[in-house]
């Protein structure tokens, strides 16, 4: 009888225990959006400004990835389950994997990319994300930064956008060229801009549709014609994006660019900033800059994201009615500006004496007109611009936070990159790889499935 009551107990909490199970598994299946992120990176945590683009999304969106055989595994993993994820945030997302290869139909649609690229979609525009984009290599061997999350949000953003705004970077006095801020450009694209290259000599004026106009890296002086047209563009709704590039004779030589910063309330020194001791990874040129209090910086130092220039033109304020323009970048107070520019651009060699600007200095201002709206953007550098640059620290994202804020842009994305793993591979010998696979798959099951029987065989006979 006392048998027969026992076996009936274990058999009734057995089917309590399947009950609750059942009921537990369906009530979690009936939650969707509940999931506990428990990787060390949080990579499937989308951030606060995804979030609230995707809820406030009213449109379809198509998101497609396009590989082939030669895009890595492990990236295409981590792009998929990115895009997967906004999958189940918005149900007007839909998501669709193709190989280029088996579909060179879809594949001709779009611009590809062996390695893999991410296509975002809506109605009739389109926005296009090269897998090799989203990974920036970190500061060690196998290391990387994954800002897929920036590039797609961003990507859906913009789709709401009805026109493009148009930005022109002027040429003619040996400028840095285009194709040497190809990073950069392909962001300013990203965000919705049209960028398009401006010989005043050639063109004769500067187009009505120009929302800003940039300058950047010039290694010599802008005419007195080139000045008269920007004076004039500026004395509307212009706005001026001025990054300095290094030029010994810029002290004798360079009248209207001073002319033109100088009716802003900027002045150039004439100076290069000189950090003698900040770092032992860069030389005294280099300067890791402090960040002054502003909206382009916020982001910037809540991430701890540093900012780098090279051969920096040390800035001063003599303040203009109407035109109040606030530091955003400054050195500390052991740097100073070398004054003697042929002297350092001959030896690269440089000491402080009476003559040098004392520090800190400044870097960088931003300029606003009397009702308080951006006018200009002023830097003493360029070379942080450039491809071999940009991508370190946070010289891409000040530059795109700059522009954004002089263009007055709202919707500007700017999300911390994601600290990846340092990808690892074992190398295993054949016999090695052979006890692995027989110890897993036949030793160990076999081990549980001895001790297992034994214990139930003692309990029986007990």
């Amino acid at each position: 009888m006392n048998k027969w009551i026992r076996g009936t107990n274990a058999a009734v909490l057995s089917l309590a225990v399947i009950g609750i199970f059942i009921v537990v598994s369906i009530f979690l299946n009936s939650m969707k959006n509940l999931q506990v992120d428990l990787t060390q990176n949080k990579k499937f945590t989308l951030s606060e400004q995804t979030t609230q683009a995707l809820k406030t999304l009213d449109k379809d969106v198509r998101i497609l990835s396009l590989t082939s055989d030669q895009t890595e595994p492990f990236i295409k993993r981590q792009v998929v389950e990115l895009a997967q994820e906004y999958k189940k945030r918005n149900g007007k997302i839909t998501f669709d994997e193709y190989d280029m290869v088996q579909n060179p139909a879809i594949a001709k649609q779009y611009d590809v990319d062996p390695s893999g690229v991410l296509v975002v979609e809506s109605g009739t525009q389109k926005k296009t994300i090269y897998y090799y984009d989203m990974f920036i290599p970190g500061q060690q061997q196998g290391e990387y930064r994954f800002s897929g999350e920036e590039k797609l949000t961003q990507a859906i953003v913009n789709l709401s956008a009805k026109e493009k705004s148009k930005v022109y970077f002027l040429s003619g006095h040996n400028e840095v060229p285009l194709n040497q801020m190809s990073t950069w450009r392909s962001g300013l694209e990203s965000a919705n801009y049209e960028v398009k290259e401006l010989n005043l000599l050639r063109e004769g004026k500067i187009p009505d549709d120009a929302d800003i106009l940039f300058v950047i890296g010039p290694e010599t002086d802008i005419s007195d014609k080139e000045t008269e047209l920007i004076k004039n563009y500026m004395n509307g709704k212009g706005k001026l994006y001025m990054a300095l590039g290094f030029n010994k004779d810029m002290v004798s030589g360079w009248k209207n660019i001073d002319g033109l910063m100088a009716a802003y309330g900027i002045k150039d020194q004439h100076a290069i900033a000189i950090e003698p001791k900040q770092s032992v990874l860069y030389d005294p040129l280099t300067i890791i800059p402090e960040y002054g209090f502003h909206d382009i910086t916020t982001k910037l130092q809540q991430y701890n994201l540093l900012t780098m220039m090279t051969l920096a033109v040390s800035l001063g304020n003599e303040p203009v009615e109407n035109f109040p323009a606030t530091a955003i970048l400054k050195t500390t107070d052991k740097a100073y500006g070398e004054t003697d520019l042929k002297l350092l651009a001959e030896s690269s060699r440089s000491a402080l004496d009476d003559k040098d600007v004392k520090g800190p200095l400044n870097l960088g201002y931003v300029v606003e007109s009397k009702d308080k709206k951006p006018k200009a953007v002023v830097l003493g550098g360029s070379t942080f611009l450039v491809d071999r640059v940009i991508q370190q620290q946070g010289n891409r994202d000040f530059a795109l936070n700059s522009v954004g804020w002089l263009h007055e842009q709202k919707d500007q994305v700017t999300i911390r990159p994601r600290e990846g793993d340092a990808l690892q591979q074992a190398l295993l010998t054949g016999t090695q790889a052979k006890m692995i696979f027989y110890g897993t798959v036949l030793v160990f099951p076999l081990l549980f499935l001895v001790v297992g029987g034994t214990i139930w065989w003692r309990r029986r006979k007990g």
